[in-house]
């Protein structure tokens, strides 16, 4: 471990010893008749790390500049309070206790400080010594010794993200005419894929004695090898490790990445972090980061001025292990939901549930999203899948999957004309069962009957399918939202998933669960953590309403827009397509979406910009149910 040597300790005003908050005043830069006020005004100093106001015999701006240079780059917060003030044999002096709080240990220790009575005035003799149980010509310094971080866990703890081996590959200053360094960052930036312009700034800005990393591969990935690094003069290839997945698309973004903390991380951590120090930098490793990355071993010592005297150790403690974070995803179905979108091009998602339970088994978000957590926290116009919440309101006021509804090629409601998509089988217009409108996706047809539910009572019916309820589910997350007031040509939208009805992946996951499972589902990600208990809507489906709904989805795949999942293996499967229009295209441009059930699986699947649901949407979530 490299020793860190001194800059400015970052400190806070101790506030809870008794004695210190019973008598510091703001700005007390005289020693007043007693010496306990002067002891408290440099117990005030020592924990805000500025001595410059304390009542001294020598110069306040040398005493500063004497703390800062014994104090060094230690970090953490300091809180120093009075312990006593004696006089004994004519000598008063007092005592401090300092409680250093570093990279999450606790360093206490005690101090004494000599008071002198000066011009009528207390005052204290300054020494390094106060600072801390150093003597002439040294300086603190710390090292500290990462513990091990805690794993990332799924379904019946397997093992998601651990430790494993990883290669830094950077340009080392030490071993590199400083002239050619530019030149030799740049040949390696073009070998590892990154920016040669920005990558040479920083080995060019970096001191003679750095190795400027340009990029951390898996082991196992694509290492440059040692011919080609030895054909660029001061490369160099570092082995180590770091958390990661069992793949770089894995989980992605919701497990999260892992990495040197930054200065904003070191700021808000209070001294449990300190520069260089492993962290979680988003998702679920920076989420429950402290859980995670235990407590580092710290050691300080009394660094002597000379490099030949060995230092002396004052304090150490013992690294402890992070603890692991549980999670409900399964393996082989994340795994598999990464794998198809690997290759999509526009942000996409695909959501598993176990309805039975409500646990996540896949939470997975395509790189077309630029590493945004589409599955997750996405928006987007459901389109047609959102006609399982039509389709229960529509159950709820009174009709049947048998009643007859009209499927009209169009329908004009106030100026604006609503079509079904382009290739609507024309033997199902007309009027027709409710089953074959849903199995069809008949716009025209539940249009026409949005006056048997209201605005209100479609929300309701939402909300029983789970959608737009407020569930603590341990990460950001969006399940969706539907007007409880809507008119005229947002009216009729709202009822085939348009307008101002919004859902994420997540959502309409819940949707198909609600359906499979015959009641609410509550989604769960992190099953050791108590979450607060989501409230109940207010009318949530009933098995009797979810055995009908599951006869209307079954429909789409016997005898609808569904029909290529006919033939899967496994129980028969229930879906509902989507697609949605969105933007001032002409034609517009589409989300595309599919939702599906099959025994105790439910499955969400979103392509932001595709042709349709069963097109688009279709072929992925076919290809995750045959996996």
């Amino acid at each position: 471990m490299r020793l860190r040597r001194p800059a400015r300790v970052r400190v806070v005003v101790a506030g809870a010893a008794p004695l210190l908050a019973a008598g510091v005043l703001a700005g007390c830069s005289l020693g007043g008749p007693d010496p306990d006020d002067a002891a408290r005004t440099l117990a005030e100093g020592l924990s805000k790390g500025d001595v410059t106001s304390v009542p001294t015999t020598g110069d306040g701006t040398r005493n500063q500049a004497d703390l800062e240079r014994v104090v060094g780059d230690v970090g953490g917060t300091q809180r120093v309070r009075v312990t006593s003030v004696e006089e004994d044999d004519g000598v008063t002096t007092a005592e401090l206790r300092h409680r250093w709080t570093i990279g999450g240990a606790t360093w206490t220790y005690d101090t004494a400080a000599t008071l002198v009575e000066q011009d009528g005035a207390w005052r204290v003799r300054w020494e390094p010594s106060v600072v801390a149980p150093v003597e002439e010509g040294e300086t603190l310094g710390v090292r500290t010794t990462p513990a091990e971080r805690g794993d990332v866990l799924g379904a019946d703890d397997a093992v998601l993200v651990t430790a494993r081996p990883v290669v830094r590959v950077g340009i080392d200053k030490t071993d590199v005419d400083p002239d050619a360094a530019g030149a030799s960052a740049e040949r390696l930036a073009r070998r590892l894929g990154i920016d040669p312009g920005a990558y040479r700034q920083r080995v060019e800005a970096a001191g003679d004695q750095a190795f400027v990393e340009g990029l951390v591969l898996r082991a196992d990935g694509d290492v440059p090898t040692r011919q080609e690094l030895a054909a660029i003069p001061g490369s160099l290839a570092v082995e180590g490790t770091l958390p990661l997945a069992p793949t770089r698309a894995f989980g992605q973004p919701l497990l999260g990445t892992v990495g040197e903390a930054t200065a904003e991380v070191v700021e808000a951590s209070d001294g449990a972090v300190r520069p260089g120090d492993p962290v979680g930098l988003s998702g679920l490793q920076a989420r429950y980061d402290e859980q995670l990355r235990g407590t580092p071993g710290v050691e300080v010592l009394a660094v002597d001025d000379d490099p030949d005297t060995e230092s002396r150790r004052l304090f150490s403690s013992d690294p402890k292990a992070g603890k692991p974070l549980r999670t409900t995803l399964d393996p082989d179905l994340q795994g598999a939901a990464d794998r198809i979108l690997a290759d999509v091009g526009p942000a996409s998602a695909i959501v598993a549930i176990r309805p039975s339970t409500g646990a996540l088994l896949a939470v997975s978000s395509g790189p077309g999203g630029d590493g945004a957590d589409t599955a997750l926290t996405g928006r987007y116009a459901p389109g047609s899948t959102f006609k399982v919440a039509t389709a229960l309101a529509l159950l709820r006021s009174g009709l049947t999957p048998d009643s007859q509804v009209p499927c009209t090629p169009t329908l004009t409601v106030d100026g604006r004309r609503f079509t079904n998509y382009s290739d609507y089988p024309a033997s199902a217009l007309g009027d027709v069962p409710l089953r074959t409108a849903f199995a069809q996706s008949c716009n025209t047809a539940m249009i026409a009957e949005r006056d048997r539910a209201s605005q209100e009572e479609l929300a309701a019916a939402a909300a029983g399918l789970g959608l737009g309820r407020d569930v603590d589910l341990g990460m950001p997350a969006f399940l969706g939202q539907v007007p409880t007031q809507a008119d005229g040509t947002e009216r009729a939208a709202s009822v085939i998933g348009q307008g101002r009805v919004e859902a994420s992946p997540l959502a309409m996951a819940l949707v198909a669960a609600s359906v499979a499972h015959g009641g609410t589902v509550t989604p769960v990600l992190l099953p050791d953590r108590r979450a607060k208990e989501a409230p109940e809507p207010e009318e949530p489906v009933t098995r009797a309403q979810a055995t009908s709904l599951s006869g209307l989805m079954r429909a789409v795949v016997t005898d609808g827009s569904g029909a290529f999942l006919r033939d899967l293996p496994g129980g028969p499967v229930g879906a509902k397509t989507g697609t949605a229009e969105y933007g001032d295209d002409q034609p517009p441009r589409t989300h595309a979406w599919m939702i599906a059930t099959q025994g105790d699986l439910a499955v969400a699947v979103l392509v932001a910009d595709g042709e349709s649901g069963s097109t688009t949407a279709g072929p992925l979530l076919e290809r995750f149910l045959r996996r």
